[in-house]
């Protein structure tokens, strides 16, 4: 007995010791808020993009989920020119819906603002924050308003973006723009984007998405700005927004694919908001 006793006793010292040592790496502890993510990629990328925020997350404990949209990533045999804005909506509403989701934070990464925007009109306050990263996202969102991705565009810009439409992806798809656009320069991470960026369906670029409701207007929702260096084409959201009322603004030192170049100070950020 006395054996025993003694045994039962370094067993609790090392399981409190154990316990301590988990609890100073980080790793979620008893009293942590542990939280489910919904991570949405941005154009071109799929959901192996986020493998190195969700390895952190998931270290944390928290509960991740990285969908690749239809068309694009592991899905990118279900490629077709009919695969809309809407379609994407719907991909991530079936997420939400097959695992049972509630009480989460839905991100979405440049034109997934746009997807994520979508699943508000739906979801609505069943997310508990929506996390809008480096994202575009439609400036009126009331019911009966309509926006398509090519209006954020100036006229050169979409006029350049539909040429390569037509010469490059055939009329049907939407070639991705290299690494650098994203502000991957180390050659390791540049080639593995290459690797595994795909073309856009052409109707997420010129179809139209209309709100029934109001969109992620009056709900929780963060803006995180990438700033280190800002996606030009951002930087007049990221000015417009800044002293918004209505949004939750933060800053990310790290360029507009911060999910590759700064995934640890990206999760920490993520599990900040």
């Amino acid at each position: 007995m006395i054996r025993r006793r003694g045994s039962l006793k370094a067993a609790s010292a090392a399981l409190a010791g154990a316990m301590t040592a988990v609890s100073n790496t980080g790793i979620a502890s008893a009293t942590d808020k542990l939280r489910t993510f919904v991570l949405v990629h941005g154009a071109w990328h799929g959901g192996w993009c986020w493998r190195r925020v969700a390895d952190v997350l998931r270290a944390h404990g928290h509960r991740v989920f990285t969908p690749s949209l239809t068309g694009l990533g592991d899905r990118a045999h279900l490629f077709s020119r009919d695969i809309s804005l809407q379609t994407h909506v719907e991909d991530i509403l079936s997420v939400v819906e097959t695992e049972e989701l509630s009480d989460l934070a839905l991100v979405g990464h440049s034109y997934g603002g746009l997807v994520i925007s979508g699943v508000a009109n739906t979801l609505r306050e069943r997310v508990s924050r929506y996390i809008y990263l480096d994202a575009r996202f439609p400036s009126d969102m009331s019911p009966g308003a309509s926006f398509s991705w090519s209006d954020f565009d100036t006229p050169e810009t979409r006029e350049a973006r539909l040429k390569s439409i037509h010469e490059q992806g055939k009329g049907v798809a939407f070639p991705p723009s290299p690494p650098s656009a994203f502000a991957v320069t180390k050659p390791s991470d540049a080639a593995w984007l290459q690797r595994h960026l795909r073309p856009m369906p052409v109707q997420t670029y010129i179809g139209t998405f209309t709100f029934k409701n109001s969109g992620s207007d009056g709900l929780q929702r963060t803006y995180i700005a990438a700033i280190k260096p800002p996606y030009a084409a951002l930087v007049p959201t990221h000015n417009r927004i800044r002293n918004d009322h209505t949004w939750s603004f933060t800053t990310i030192e790290a360029g507009h694919d911060a999910v590759v170049t700064a995934p640890d100070k990206l999760a920490s950020l993520l599990m900040a908001v």
